[in-house]
């Protein structure tokens, strides 16, 4: 960008950026108009279009630009186009005070003093992911609040702080999968410099935090990007929530360039450690560089050196997103592993209803998903009628993000349940040591480590038109389930739009205090990942496994001069599991095996902790046990 007197300062292509010599800056991206004014309102801020107005210069290719010698960080503005009477917000807008129908707010970025000068990132390798959305996750719902209780992740064993989406919406509540001014953070969860001074104390503790964004569509009510140009919107792609993005057609490449500029705004202004992309499969590009290619490039590169994290949510569980591009891949660090994910909740639950049916939660699943990561990678799916996946036996198990529970999965759901409280506690608690210990880079939800009885439901703020096509298309979203397709399916179904249903979905945080078993059973667990070497190492090519009975599996992790690692898992009833004709039971040259770990440890909650007779091979049931590999004495 230019730096001489003469011209301005400039961090982003578009939007009001403050100059060092006094003013602002604004440039906009509006090729359907002739003429475009900012009109920045009175120093009192009382009476909103009724302050300067100043004609932009025009640029080329639908570029206006001008600066405003009387603004300042603060101001707040809108643009009018051809003369018209209606005002409109910045497309680029930094910050909505009034939400998205109002007027913006210049902000500068440099005015909030980091205290991260030393922090140096995070990569994929070794991290221990926890998602949150910030208005449920306490009852303040704000960016401070949270940040008190950040402590509490790090004293668990998180690393890395997962924020669902923060971009402007529409109303008081939502999920924020519906933003329409993507490099605002929503007035809901207090001011940008809020945001900063969350991630700021994250990383004064040690934690990353990346973010959650929204590619692939606009939100329904205060996008005004189609006043401004007819381009933004694909006129051969679509997507299931809406219009799909311009990234590969006419006059698309400002289109690019403003979500270019987003991911890297992101890691440049809030100092953010990378980005979790949703929804990957609706984000349609036939262009030669692929948008998602150029996002992480633009991640990496505003990061000027710190290690940064870039995960995507991709139904198709297509493996080259997280190949090097030097491969031809996209460069991406990771994938959510829903294969995972549903093994899990049918083998703990007994239900493989809808999307479900294409798992029965077996052991050779749970071993499968363990050790290859992805288990459709390119076999025929019954219920899609189509080859689902792509091959995936070539990337490393860190590039597999796994969880038992996340904002989707607890929501699609009749009552909008976690996951302890739809099977046994032994269940749980034997499938969360699967999950913590496996190779992949586990996940947890908010609660998920203290057991909170919270449930998570999708909501979302809407007026009656449009809450109501809300309501219908979430009961008919989830009729598809058997259990919910009988007439009384409606009654049972909170209300979406109901603000009571946002309020019941916040942590209870006295719970952490009464379930310190729970609590427990996740610090240990992350504990022993994180200073065992046959667990940190995340070897999912050093792994075997073996199915022992219809519920129960063993996962060998091989380690250096026989120091083996044993996971026995049983979902079933107790085992007798003789003769032991299972090679993998048997322990390395001049070694026996050690328990460890056991799931039923009454600390926990368990039942107690049984002598494990390796002779016999008696598995308690609902359990999960590690055995370690000792020199015979």
């Amino acid at each position: 960008m230019p730096t001489s007197e003469q011209e301005p300062r400039r961090r982003l292509p578009v939007g009001a950026e403050v100059q060092p010599g006094g003013g602002v800056h604004f440039r906009l991206w509006a090729p359907r108009r002739r003429n475009v004014q900012v009109v920045v309102d009175s120093p009192t801020g009382k009476e909103t279009g009724a302050g300067l107005a100043i004609a932009m210069k025009t640029e080329r290719d639908g570029y206006f630009s001008g600066l405003v010698a009387e603004a300042a960080a603060g101001s707040r503005y809108r643009f009018r186009l051809d003369d018209e009477p209606s005002l409109y917000p910045d497309p680029t807008s930094r910050f909505q005070p009034e939400g998205v129908h109002g007027p913006s707010e210049v902000i500068d970025p440099s005015a909030y003093a980091w205290h991260d000068t030393a922090w140096q990132g995070v990569s994929i390798a070794g991290q221990v992911i926890y998602e949150l959305h910030i208005g449920t996750f306490t009852h303040e719902g704000t960016w401070l609040a949270a940040a008190k209780q950040l402590p509490h992740l790090v004293e668990i064993g998180v690393t890395v702080v997962e924020v669902m989406p923060v971009a402007e919406f529409h109303g008081r509540f939502g999920w924020g999968y519906d933003g329409v001014d993507l490099f605002a953070p929503t007035r809901l969860y207090g001011t940008p410099d809020d945001f900063r001074a969350f991630v700021d104390e994250a990383h004064a503790l040690g934690l990353g935090v990346i973010l959650d964004v929204v590619y692939n569509h606009f939100g329904p009510i205060g996008n005004y990007v189609s006043q401004f140009s007819d381009y933004y919107f694909s006129k051969q792609h679509h997507t299931p929530w809406g219009e799909a993005l311009n990234f590969d057609g006419p006059n698309s490449a400002p289109v690019r360039e403003f979500f270019v500029a987003n991911a890297g705004y992101w890691i440049d202004e809030f100092h953010l450690d990378g980005l979790r992309l949703d929804a990957v499969q609706a984000i349609i590009d036939d262009s030669a560089d692929h948008i998602i290619a150029a996002v992480t490039r633009s991640v990496r590169r505003a990061a000027a050196g710190r290690a940064t994290i870039v995960v995507a949510e991709n139904e198709h569980q297509e493996a080259w997103l997280a190949e090097s591009t030097e491969s031809g891949g996209y460069g991406l660090d990771g994938m959510w592993n829903d294969d995972f994910h549903h093994a899990a909740r049918v083998a703990m639950t007994g239900h493989n209803e809808y999307y479900y049916n294409d798992y029965h939660g077996t052991p050779q699943e749970l071993i499968s998903a363990v050790t290859r990561g992805f288990l459709y990678q390119g076999q025929w799916n019954l219920r899609q009628q189509k080859f689902r996946g792509s091959p995936s036996l070539a990337l490393p198990g860190q590039c597999f993000v796994n969880f038992l529970q996340n904002h989707d999965q607890v929501a699609n759901s009749a009552h909008g349940l976690p996951a302890h409280a739809l099977t046994s506690p032994g269940r749980v608690r034997a499938m969360t040591a699967v999950l913590l210990l496996a190779p992949s880079t586990p996940m947890l939800f908010q609660g998920q480590e203290f057991g909170c009885s919270a449930p998570f439901l999708y909501f979302a703020d809407f007026e009656v038109e449009m809450a109501e096509l809300v309501r219908t298309g979430r009961e008919e979203g989830l009729r598809h389930f058997r259990s919910l397709s009988g007439g009384d399916a409606k009654d049972i179904l909170a209300d979406p739009c109901d603000v009571a249903t946002f309020e019941r979905c916040k942590l209870d945080w006295h719970q952490r205090d009464t379930n310190q078993r729970t609590l427990a059973l996740h610090r240990d667990l992350l504990a022993l990942r994180r200073d065992d070497p046959a667990f940190s190492s995340q070897r999912a090519d050093r792994m075997a496994g073996a199915v022992l009975a219809g519920e129960a599996f063993l996962l060998r992790y091989f380690g250096g001069d026989g120091d083996d690692r044993l996971l026995l898992v049983n979902m079933g009833r107790d085992l007798d599991f003789r003769p032991p004709a299972e090679p993998l039971l048997a322990a390395p040259k001049g070694k026996s095996w050690q328990l460890l770990w056991s799931s039923e440890n009454p600390q926990y909650g368990g039942s107690g902790i049984a002598p494990l007779d390796t002779k016999d091979w008696c598995l308690p049931g609902h359990a999960t046990f590690v055995l370690r590999a000792v020199a015979v004495s």
